[in-house]
């Protein structure tokens, strides 16, 4: 059984993708073209990618006073990327897209992740940052900038930290002001200069490209002169770091972007992770200092604009984590049945004349084994339901695509926080399984442990997740977001129930989901934000539980249904049940400390630690 046939099942038999092509959108694909996109992706990932895993982890960037370096690996890597069409697969054909399906798109770009998420110039930053601009852009940053990341002559970035702020984006201090009288005639949009600095920019500077566009929130200063405190004055610009004609052809001049310094990671060494200045003079652009941006949609409006790409990058985080989780699943999977150790339990067990046996034979293992793949597969599924959602947004009809945005609306934050802490665990089993040799870079498993490390802090972390779930989602519009799901939840229970060997598990999801939505109501019954949000974190584990249990129950009622390999069938079928029996019963204790609104940690003194 392998990667391809579990994507496969996903697609055909689960999600039913072939019934997309019905869709004027996507009238001129079917199966075939759909498996051509997966092959070449798959081929590619395994040819310019998989081999250089290590090497983009062990030859990190480096800066030479002029120019970040990277290895030629990762050249070879981000041009195999561009030239697969992969940067604007999902886009319009007159663009140079392939009009696919925002699900086939995920799963094909699945293939690179899991064979080496450290190459290949970050392409989910550079259609995220491209399609933000498609959104809210004007016709002339669209034409200049995003079309030109579509096309891989560009790559992109988004800059929201600060040092001094980090996640609090309320508390930023980058400026932009007008540069000049004339700015608002500028023919690629009202054109400021911005002055400041961000932190952990991922592909801030490098060569791979001939220019790299960055998304900047700065503030635009009131009529005093000063920054408008909190987040309504924040605006969003695209800053390329080279400038560029009406036309998208570079003027030779370099902006005022510089690169103050390269963070060394944990993990995700492949990919340059940057501290940019905006404006310091080392690069005056047009004879001044000052970075020249220009605005994107209207004054203070940068938040609504970035968390367009923001959502669409925690998707891709969540999708990031799963395949690095499957990574090392595949790669324990295979030493545990390779590597002989002990003896069987019972008669003849402790006979050391007796051969010993692949470590895959012993319960435990196998306990661990179970984990992984109820993990990663179960997070993999819950991301491409959520990528055929953004498709049923964007071409179902109005009924769906209302449906589609509030799901997602209360999704996003599970499928970007679960797979980032339950597959980094699964990555944690897997150095297990490998024993002493786990710990050592003779073996992959370390680091994709320390690759997927970073999972559960960018794009916001799980604390981040837990106060947006717990205090904004679940109760926005009187809870109408959690109705719905919960609709859909008890959907599936109903056709499991008239199935016995689903009965028990369906009655247990639904326990759960009754749990979570009485736990909601408790947390939020003084009214008091800090009351209710002390214990968001374990909501979100608890809701994210919750979430896996009723995508694994509609997983495994395919999964008997369907005519897909029997080993495959019975895989998915003993994967669901690990989870129902080992994984589910967590929530309740979860939960317990949110419906108490359990004041430990609230109410813990400073000097007291």
């Amino acid at each position: 059984m392998t990667y391809r046939s579990t994507v496969d099942f996903f697609l055909y038999d689960w999600l039913a993708v072939e019934e997309l092509t019905q869709r004027q959108r996507f009238a001129d694909h079917s199966r075939d073209t759909f498996a051509s996109v997966l092959d070449t992706c798959e081929r590619i990932a395994r040819d310019k990618f998989e081999p250089f895993n290590r090497l983009a982890d062990t030859q990190e960037p480096h800066f030479d006073g002029e120019k970040v370096i990277l290895p030629q690996a990762s050249h070879d890597a981000a041009k195999a990327y561009v030239e697969s069409g992969m940067l604007a697969a999902a886009q319009d054909y007159d663009i140079g897209g392939m009009q696919l399906p925002c699900v086939v798109e995920m799963a094909a770009n699945t293939f690179f992740s899991k064979a080496s998420i450290g190459l290949g110039g970050g392409g989910m930053l550079t259609a995220g940052n491209a399609n933000l601009l498609m959104a809210h852009g004007t016709e002339a940053q669209k034409e200049v900038f995003a079309k030109n990341e579509f096309a891989g002559r560009f790559f992109g970035t988004m800059c929201l930290s600060e040092p001094q702020a980090g996640s609090s984006l309320s508390d930023i201090l980058t400026r932009a002001t007008p540069d000049g009288d004339d700015f608002e005639s500028d023919p690629l949009g009202p054109r400021y200069r911005l002055r400041g600095n961000k932190m952990w920019i991922s592909n801030g500077e490098h060569e791979l490209t001939e220019n790299i566009v960055h998304l900047v929130l700065a503030k635009i200063p009131g009529p005093d002169g000063n920054l408008i405190p909190g987040t309504k004055g924040i605006s969003l610009f695209v800053v390329p770091k080279k400038l560029v004609d009406i036309d998208g052809k570079l003027t030779g001049e370099r902006n005022d972007v510089a690169l103050a310094g390269l963070n060394h990671k944990l993990g995700y060494r492949g990919i340059p992770n940057t501290l940019l200045n905006f404006g310091e003079g080392k690069y005056p652009a047009r004879g001044k200092a000052g970075a020249i941006g220009y605005l994107v949609g209207k004054p203070g409006d940068g938040l609504k604009c970035m968390f367009h790409m923001m959502n669409e990058a925690r998707i891709g985080v969540g999708l990031g984590a799963v395949m690095l989780g499957y990574a090392g699943y595949e790669a324990s999977l295979e030493y545990a049945k390779g590597r002989p150790q002990g003896r069987p339990i019972g008669v003849g067990g402790k006979d050391a004349k007796q051969p010993q046996v692949p470590i895959i034979q012993h319960a435990d293992v196998k306990r661990m084994l179970l984990a992984q793949k109820s993990y990663c597969e179960g997070a993999l599924a819950l991301e491409l339901y959520c990528s055929r959602l953004v498709d049923e947004l964007h071409t179902g009809d109005v009924d769906k695509r209302a449906e589609a945005g509030l799901l997602l609306e209360m999704l996003t934050p599970i499928a970007k926080s679960w797979p980032s802490e339950w597959c980094l665990e699964a990555n944690s089993l897997a150095i297990q399984i490998h024993g002493g040799y786990g710990y050592t870079r003779d073996y992959p498993v370390e680091q994709y442990w320390r690759d997927n490390r970073l999972n559960m802090i960018h794009e916001g972390t799980h604390g981040i997740q837990g106060l947006d779930l717990l205090g904004r989602k679940v109760v926005m519009d009187g809870g109408k977001g959690l109705a719905l799901l919960a609709a859909k939840v008890n959907a599936t229970i109903e056709r499991a129930v008239q199935t016995p060997e689903w009965a028990e598990p369906a009655n247990a999801v639904a326990g759960a989901l009754k749990h979570l939505g009485n736990a909601t109501k408790a947390a939020w019954a003084t009214g008091v934000p800090e009351e209710a949000l002390a214990n968001a974190v374990p909501y979100l584990q608890a809701f994210g539980h919750t979430v896996l249990a009723w995508i694994w129950l509609d997983v495994a009622l395919c999964a008997q249904a369907s005519k897909a390999d029997e080993n495959l069938r019975q895989g998915t079928l003993a994967a669901a049940r690990y989870f129902f029996r080992y994984e589910l019963p967590r929530v309740p204790a979860w939960l317990k400390v949110v419906e108490t609104r359990d004041d430990t940690c609230r109410t813990m003194n400073d000097d007291w630690f």
